[in-house]
């Protein structure tokens, strides 16, 4: 069991170590991805991964007795910078770092603000068959540079989440990538936090309980919850703007 954290050479990525008690046996992982800058050669801030932390402990709690541990990612720097896309970079490492730990187990990238990017760009990655971005950074669309990839999240369970009231992150760009993934994988839904802003505080317990849902869904086949299969299930644009409602988590559930 890897209750330490890992790191590859020096100056590169690392995994934190493993959020809360550790199971005795491992039956899935959830690689939890912090925010970052456009761009930005400096090392992350030692708080960089504070929050993607109360995610972490929720999951850690919700999936300990089917086997489910949570790491941080720490980036080797805290800039995506373009196309060398650092921080999609360290995720694929960190994903395959999983697979040496623990074998072949399933894995749910589950990334905030620029690290919801880095989830969706990693998401092709063999061990991966889940991805959580929470008000995701995108890019502006330009008709000079090609639209961010989708194609590598065919196949993979991919759960967006953005209030409507963000102003860091325009929600309207995950609305747009969101749709043309879901021409290419009918297993793909967003969640509009109506009136929530980027770190989504107003709703944290609903957003906390939808985020365990998927993921306990999609690694250790639990029922979803009524609105997430119904928002998987729904054409665009239903399932791509399906609100989220006030008490998910303790009334909504079959």
């Amino acid at each position: 069991m890897a209750q330490e954290g890992t790191a590859g050479p020096a100056g590169a990525a690392r995994l934190g170590r493993v959020i809360g008690t550790a199971p005795s046996a491992v039956g899935g992982v959830v690689l939890l991805l912090p925010g970052g800058a456009e761009s930005s050669s400096r090392r992350p801030s030692p708080l960089a991964g504070a929050g993607v932390r109360a995610l972490g402990r929720r999951l850690a709690q919700d999936g300990r007795e089917a086997g489910l541990v949570t790491h941080v990612v720490h980036y080797r720097c805290r800039g995506w910078n373009g196309a060398q896309a650092e921080l999609a970079r360290d995720t694929t490492w960190a994903a395959d770092e999983i697979v040496r730990l623990y074998g072949d187990v399933p894995v749910c990238l589950a990334g905030v603000d620029m690290g919801g990017r880095a989830a969706l760009r990693a998401g092709g990655h063999a061990a991966v068959n889940s991805v959580l971005a929470m008000a995701p950074w995108l890019p502006e669309d330009d008709v000079a540079a090609p639209p961010e990839p989708v194609k590598q999240l065919a196949g993979r369970r991919v759960l967006i989440v953005h209030g409507t009231n963000d102003e860091r992150t325009d929600p309207e760009l995950s609305f747009r990538l969101a749709e043309r993934a879901k021409k290419a994988n009918r297993d793909v839904c967003r969640f509009e936090v109506h009136s929530d802003g980027h770190r989504l505080h107003q709703h944290q317990a609903e957003v906390l309980a939808l985020a365990s849902d998927f993921v306990m869904g999609t690694l250790f086949g639990a029922d979803f919850a009524r609105p997430l299969e119904d928002a998987l299930a729904a054409p665009p644009p239903l399932g791509l703007r399906m609100p989220l409602a006030s008490g998910f988590g303790r009334s909504l559930r079959r």
